[in-house]
């Protein structure tokens, strides 16, 4: 998708700050951080939204989720667990969730305690 700002940022075609990837996903940081670690986890293949996956997309949605579990480490999350530290991983669907960008994202969000609920 030549107008998609994700699939232009996994392309190349934009500059972004990598922090992980596989054959299937690629990782960068957030520009406009939630938290001390923002970085979202795309499919490199186009895909719109977590209400469009299908069984056909069950490789990419493991991968996706393998390299978040990536990310986790390589940010020191997990430091603590289970008695402390911890993460975040968030599919946001539609303008009223705040999806903003018409490409599946998986967020990973951590470095502080969370609210709960979000908000």
């Amino acid at each position: 998708m030549n107008d998609c700002l994700f699939c232009r940022i996994v392309a190349g075609e934009l500059p972004s700050t990598e922090v992980a990837s596989s054959e299937l996903s690629y990782a960068f940081r957030d520009i406009d951080p939630k938290a001390p670690t923002h970085v979202l986890v795309v499919p490199r293949r186009h895909i719109a939204t977590a209400h469009d996956l299908r069984a056909e997309h069950g490789e990419e949605l493991i991968d996706l989720v393998t390299l978040a579990q990536q990310v986790v480490r390589a940010e020191g999350l997990v430091d603590g667990l289970p008695g402390g530290g911890g993460y975040r991983l968030v599919f946001n669907v539609g303008p009223d969730a705040g999806n903003l960008v018409p490409h599946l994202h998986l967020h990973v969000l951590g470095g502080r305690p969370l609210a709960w609920p979000p908000g």
